[in-house]
């Protein structure tokens, strides 16, 4: 019985003995630390302030927001470790060479994420440009740090990678385009007529931008036909509808207007033929 009673006063006194000693730095530890929070989310607010004065996607803000706290938070953790007179130098040897060994394995990622940083600061599209890179085109839809995602004419989404991007020949339509329809006529029409009448059917569709203003001209003398082409500018989400009511204001057009759109043909001379 006498032996459990020393134990236990043993225990409590080694118990009173590591408070004394460690209390107090583990109570200004934790004191550090909700001070930590505290930095993060003022410089956090005041990041997100800046930035908000910048042109950067809100998934971006947010990142970047959520690092400087994640950031200020960890040098903070660090001055809590000091105090508890824990050693830096072996923890830090050690999280290096986990870091390191991270690295190998996600490549990928990492490079997605270096390349979609570049991609943040150079700009080279902003959501709503309509671009084409790496085989594939579409209207920007949303930046993120690992990914573009694209939205195809047929209403499907592309994501590409950050890393397809950085360093690849990029197209950038912006949020216009202009679309062309070619129309041919009959060599004997009237030109500037025709022009005329086609210039009228471009300036009456809603979808058509005047500024740039629309290009109607002749573009080739083929073997039957003159070509003009219609080339007006209109929104990127205009460019398909755009082409087909155009196509369709022509031949109505030229058919009302006596304007003949002949089809291929081709003179064949039989020599010896009676």
């Amino acid at each position: 019985m006498d032996t459990n009673l020393d134990a236990i006063n043993h225990a409590k006194n080694e118990l009173i003995d590591l408070a004394l000693r460690f209390g107090p730095k583990i109570l200004v530890a934790v004191l550090v630390l909700i001070a930590g929070a505290m930095a993060g989310r003022w410089i956090g607010r005041a990041t997100e302030r800046g930035l908000a004065r910048m042109e950067l996607e809100p998934p971006v803000r947010l990142l970047m927001v959520r690092l400087v706290r994640v950031v200020v938070f960890a040098l903070f953790a660090i001055l809590a470790l000091q105090n508890l007179g824990v050693e830096l130098l072996p923890l830090i040897a050690g999280l290096s060479i986990a870091g390191a060994g991270i690295a190998l394995a996600t490549q990928g990622i990492l490079s997605n994420v270096v390349a979609g940083l570049t991609i943040i600061f150079t700009k080279p599209y902003r959501v709503g440009d309509y671009i084409e890179i790496v085989g594939v085109q579409g209207q920007v839809q949303l930046i993120t740090i690992f990914s573009t995602t694209l939205l195809h004419l047929d209403r499907s989404r592309v994501v590409v990678p950050n890393r397809k991007v950085v360093g690849e020949i990029l197209h950038n339509f912006g949020q216009i385009r202009q679309a062309e329809v070619k129309v041919g006529v009959g060599y004997e029409v009237d030109l500037p007529q025709a022009i005329a009448a086609i210039r009228e059917l471009v300036d009456a569709n809603t979808r058509v931008l005047h500024d740039p203003a629309p290009q109607v001209q002749v573009v080739a003398l083929a073997e039957s036909v003159v070509q003009i082409a219609l080339r007006p500018w209109v929104a990127v989400e205009d460019y398909a509808p755009v082409v087909g009511e155009l196509s369709l204001a022509v031949v109505e057009t030229c058919r009302r207007r006596g304007i003949s759109i002949p089809f291929p043909q081709r003179e064949v001379h039989l020599i010896g033929a009676p």
